[in-house]
């Protein structure tokens, strides 16, 4: 990113992190630290070392350019990629920096099988299972093919099996969570009757705080590790009291001026003053990644005070109300996520105005420059 872009800074406690860590530990067990896209934003190598202080053997990254990045960072702990090979460049890596694999279909698997014959290689894989995502993953009516599959290729070795839960933050599909599970457990029934054993994994960070009967052998730390409480606005919200946010987003205001009674303000003029106001434009847009979604709509905090979004978010400003907030002048700090006092804006609001979930707030304003507190 260009020097003076734009001034939006991330500030991720790595604290934060650690804690929602042991939260998770304290209700599964074996968790997996995921930090692929970047730990959801918050920084893949800062993240990671800050779970392997808490004890952390095991970490799950996106794509096999990442998994390779956090190997080079000297992490020396064992490393999944959830996606899996796409080519034989991604192959050649996963093996040279040991590194394992989801694989889900057959064409990915005879790519492995193919270049570790190739290349005289042996590679360990998780195989991954679909259950009822219907998005990646072999089917039940493939188990049979894959565990012959399986035995024509010696130089392949299955060590994990993992599927993904569809709804197991949402109380009204509770059913479905029984179902998947139900399908995993089989499916690992008959990969243990072929002779195939393997670490099985199911459970996410809404399955680990609530779902105790599907922990399996490990479980899958995610948004829970960022503070996101999964179960926000649900009746199960409260299983997410102890998770802190880690991430906190600031900017500058650029101006403090008047508004009078029957003025507009922003583009398209889609907001008319109806008293006399007083009016921050605080230097962040959608060119930072602050959805013009937020129009009308969202809030900032300001002296620990909440303000107001007024008009369309524009590129790199954005309007807020001030009127009720005193001493606000140029240069003071407008927090977009997080703030001080009873103002501060948690995840699960900025995401609701937002339109979105809090997955996509982290990753997108994780994009802009961070710095870490411990």
């Amino acid at each position: 990113m260009a020097i003076g872009y734009n001034t939006l800074e991330v500030e991720v406690d790595l604290g934060a992190i650690r804690n929602n860590y042991r939260v998770l530990c304290e209700k599964g067990y074996n968790v997996y630290g995921v930090i692929k896209a970047d730990a959801y934003g918050h920084g893949l190598i800062k993240v990671s070392r800050a779970l392997e202080s808490e004890g952390a053997d095991t970490f799950a990254v996106g794509t096999v350019a990442e998994a390779v990045e956090l190997r080079a960072s000297g992490c020396t702990k064992r490393i999944i990629d959830l996606l899996g090979p796409l080519d034989e460049p991604d192959c050649m890596a996963l093996a040279e920096n040991r590194i394992i694999p989801f694989v889900g279909c057959f064409d990915q698997l005879n790519l492995l099988g193919s270049v570790a014959r190739n290349h005289k290689l042996e590679i360990e894989i998780s195989l991954k299972f679909d259950t009822g995502m219907a998005r990646l993953g072999f089917s039940s009516e493939e188990l049979p093919d894959l565990i012959s599959r399986l035995e024509e290729l010696p130089q392949i070795r299955p060590v994990m099996a993992s599927s993904h839960l569809a709804t197991s933050d949402d109380p009204s599909y509770e059913g479905y969570v029984e179902e998947q599970t139900a399908k995993f457990k089989s499916i690992l029934d008959t990969l243990e009757l072929s002779g195939i054993s393997v670490e099985p994994s199911l459970a996410n960070s809404a399955g680990i705080l609530k779902h105790d009967k599907i922990n399996f052998c490990a479980q899958r730390g995610g948004i829970a590790l960022y503070g996101g409480n999964p179960f926000g606005g649900t009746e199960w919200e409260a299983l997410g009291a102890r998770l802190k946010p880690a991430m906190q987003v600031s900017t500058k205001i650029a101006s403090v001026h008047k508004l009078n009674k029957g003025q507009t303000i922003s583009y398209g003029c889609t907001y008319t003053a109806e008293k006399d106001m007083t009016v921050a434009i605080v230097c962040a847009g959608y060119a930072d990644g602050y959805s013009r979604h937020l129009s009308n709509n969202g809030q900032m905090c300001i002296n620990g005070q909440r303000a107001n979004i007024l008009g369309r978010v524009c590129m790199q400003l954005t309007a807020v109300d001030v009127s009720n907030i005193p001493d606000v002048k140029f240069g003071d700090v407008a927090y977009l996520l997080g703030g001080e006092g009873g103002g501060a804006i948690s995840p699960e609001e900025l995401a609701a105005w937002w339109g979105t979930i809090t997955y996509e707030v982290f990753c997108i304003l994780g994009l802009n420059p961070k710095s870490y507190i411990e």
